[in-house]
């Protein structure tokens, strides 16, 4: 189980309160559908799903859900990344916000 969880990158693992299930979280959507297809888990009838959304900030997005089975145990696969090509800040930003989280 910690081989196939652990052939990507995720996150978040929690154990779901039925306690035959887990909800594995990954940064990026290629992050997600690499997981799958390395752990074998992307077959025809995988239940998926990809969509766009705006963020309660006004954000776009891109995400993903999954729910593979394996072994008797079924996972919650799901992956979000920004869309807006905003970039990152300028540096006179950056530092004056890196010295107002100091502060």
């Amino acid at each position: 189980m910690a081989e196939l969880i652990l052939l990507a990158d995720p996150t978040e693992i929690r154990i779901r309160s039925d306690g035959r299930s887990l909800t594995v979280d990954f940064d990026s959507v290629a992050e997600l559908k690499s997981w799958l297809h390395l752990a074998g888990l992307n077959s025809p009838d995988l239940l998926s799903r990809e969509y766009q959304g705006t963020d309660k900030d006004g954000r776009p997005y891109r995400a993903m859900s999954a729910y593979p089975t394996w072994h008797g145990w079924e996972f919650f696969a799901y992956a979000r990344e920004f869309t807006d090509t905003t970039g990152p800040l300028d540096p006179s930003t950056a530092d004056r916000l890196a010295a107002l989280a100091v502060a």
